[in-house]
């Protein structure tokens, strides 16, 4: 029996005289009676309201975000470049490939890059999110890099060219700078770029979530699996 029904079920004998108690402690029971029940529908009224409007909110709280860059490291390469000037013919009946004396290059180029993550929240909606009673599951857009510099140390690159070759061309050391940064961008897979930025997204959005009113345990941050990282290359911002 509900403690309202109780109580009515009180007012009830008392109505009828079969009660022990005064008549004032009936009016004052119903009082409380009142005043409990009322009080009690207000509540779940407002707890739903809130649990109803948390979804919204929380997609218009992570939409704030804009570009969230959660991860950046520094990545230091050498690019090396070997070339050397060869003879090839047939004399004879026979081919030859010989390497002319003097007619070697080489290059060593050290350069240091930064690749920064960041996730984009600008296609993030409701689709988003799964809500299941108190928990709450997010799943995120995938992280993106971009590789925001690279500088070449002029102080310490070694070369060498022989006598009959030319010395190496400021294009040729763009380019050859321009491959070492492409080189870093493959290897973003093993750099572990990505799982970082994913790790440190997940830091900050579970306290903005926890603030919605979830509970740390329930809530969880996802990731699509099996990405294919050529993918999240965003070349499009990338800059010396």
């Amino acid at each position: 029996m509900s403690f309202c029904c109780f109580f009515s079920y009180l007012c009830n004998m008392i109505s009828h005289k079969t009660s022990i108690f005064p008549t004032y402690w009936a009016l004052l029971l119903l009082l409380l009676l009142t005043v409990g029940c009322g009080q009690k529908a207000e509540t779940t009224a407002v707890d739903d309201d809130i649990v109803q409007d948390s979804v919204p909110s929380l997609v218009m709280q992570i939409q704030k975000c804009s570009k969230l860059y959660t991860t950046e490291i520094k990545v230091h390469k050498i690019v090396t470049h070997d070339d050397v000037v060869r003879l090839k013919g047939n004399l004879m009946r026979k081919n030859f490939n010989i390497a002319l004396p003097l007619g070697e290059r080489k290059i060593a180029i050290p350069m240091d890059a930064t690749l920064k993550a960041y996730i984009d929240f600008a296609d993030f909606s409701e689709e988003n999110i799964e809500r299941d009673g108190d928990k709450i599951t997010i799943l995120l857009p995938d992280p993106k890099v971009v590789l925001t510099s690279s500088k070449i140390d002029q102080k310490e690159v070694k070369s060498f060219v022989g006598l009959t070759r030319s010395h190496f061309t400021d294009k040729e050391m763009s380019d050859y700078e321009q491959q070492g940064r492409q080189a870093i961008l493959d290897r973003i897979k093993d750099l572990g770029v990505v799982e970082t930025a994913q790790e440190n997204a997940a830091r900050v959005l579970v306290p903005m979530v926890a603030q919605m009113g979830y509970k740390e345990e329930n809530i969880t941050i996802a990731f699509r699996k099996n990405l294919d990282y050529r993918k999240l290359i965003d070349a499009n911002i990338e800059k010396k």
